[in-house]
């Protein structure tokens, strides 16, 4: 496993989606299955977070003001800073965020390939192709020099 992730990073997966000018980079980072595991793992930290953090009056204001929609950057650097705190002081729960953190980070999918359609005569193919990605349809298929 990487490095554990940072309050810092935690809180941003928890919360970035509610800020407007990142709503849809969640979103377009996950597709299908992965959408509705990630959302309920996202669901579950963010009540996590919320349990631990509940009873602070300046952590609870910036948590409701994000999931509200009417939070900014201030709010989600107030609940890092409160994150960062807790997870120093509770390690048990430090470790169950960031195992819950990591799970949603596996579930995002970094599509970065490209779609190709090549026609040639009366046989057409559309591959699409990334890093470590060997598809091929039809024809003949040569590898190497010879």
């Amino acid at each position: 496993m990487s490095d554990p992730l940072t309050a810092s990073a935690i809180a941003t997966l928890a919360f970035q989606a509610f800020l407007t000018s990142s709503a849809g980079k969640a979103a377009q980072e996950m597709t299908g299955a992965a959408t509705q595991a990630a959302g309920e793992k996202l669901n579950a930290l963010r009540k996590t977070i919320w349990q631990k953090l509940r009873g602070t009056p300046s952590a609870e204001s910036a948590i409701k003001a994000l999931a509200e929609k009417r939070g900014g950057e201030a709010d989600l650097q107030k609940v890092e800073g409160y994150l960062q705190v807790a997870m120093a002081e509770d390690p048990q729960f430090a470790s169950q965020i960031q195992q819950l953190a990591q799970e949603i980070t596996l579930l995002q999918v970094d599509d970065d390939s490209t779609t190709t359609q090549v026609n040639y005569g009366g046989t057409n193919y559309q591959t699409k192709t990334g890093p470590n990605n060997t598809n091929f349809f039809g024809g003949e298929h040569h590898h190497g020099g010879a």
